[in-house]
């Protein structure tokens, strides 16, 4: 039997690097932002760069919660169908909800429809609003920065949660949120620049400005 042979197109491994993937366009990647485009325009424009505004925040929360259990290439394709759903996210809309939108919302075809996800939704609106006496959710979340951020060298080395990630989502129950857990988390926050887990051979390695290379 003879060995195949890759296709032309086809990421190659990098052999100094193991943890990540050479694109044709001679950037390394991790292997998850490789192939997919729209993971790979994802991970190259968005994924670990800082978001500062509550809407967008809110709208981080409540797709990280979404995503448990799924994989996140499924949320990011329905983005667009969640934004339309839920008024764009914009808290002060959500948090008027009723159990008509909830049974409209369970309707949506193009949405995850799980009832429980979208009443979370629908409360962390709620608890987003009251967050803003006490300086408001942005500043809530970012207060979980850790001192140092990993560095890892291949996937296998990333975290799924943190000692802040506990933290947060212990403060964030507290403070009447529901779907955030220390691993759910962790993943808000790599994806928000909190933490810099792109792996030290990627070229999207310390772009956020928040860590150094």
């Amino acid at each position: 039997m003879t060995e195949s042979t890759p296709a032309d197109d086809a990421p190659a491994v990098d052999s100094a690097d193991p943890g990540t993937v050479i694109g044709q366009d001679g950037l390394a990647r991790p292997a998850w932002a490789s192939v997919d485009p729209l993971l790979r325009e994802y991970y190259d424009t968005e994924w670990g760069m800082p978001v500062r505004d509550e809407r967008g925040m809110y709208e981080r929360i409540s797709l990280e919660a979404f995503q448990a259990g799924l994989s996140w290439a499924t949320i990011l394709r329905k983005r667009p169908a969640f934004r339309a759903a839920f008024d764009d996210f914009v808290p002060e809309a959500v948090a008027e909800y009723d159990d008509r939108d909830v049974e409209r919302l369970m309707a949506d075809g193009g949405i995850v429809r799980n009832r429980a996800k979208i009443l979370a939704a629908v409360t962390n609106a709620q608890a987003t609003l009251r967050l803003r006496d006490k300086g408001g959710l942005v500043d809530f979340v970012w207060s979980f920065r850790p001192d140092r951020t990993p560095a890892p060298r291949t996937v296998a080395d990333v975290p799924t949660k943190s000692p802040e990630s506990l933290a947060l989502s212990k403060a964030l129950r507290k403070e009447g949120f529901t779907f955030v857990g220390p691993t759910t988390l962790y993943a808000l926050m790599e994806a928000i620049g909190i933490v810099d887990t792109h792996l030290l051979g990627s070229h999207r390695r310390g772009s956020s400005g928040v860590w150094s290379q």
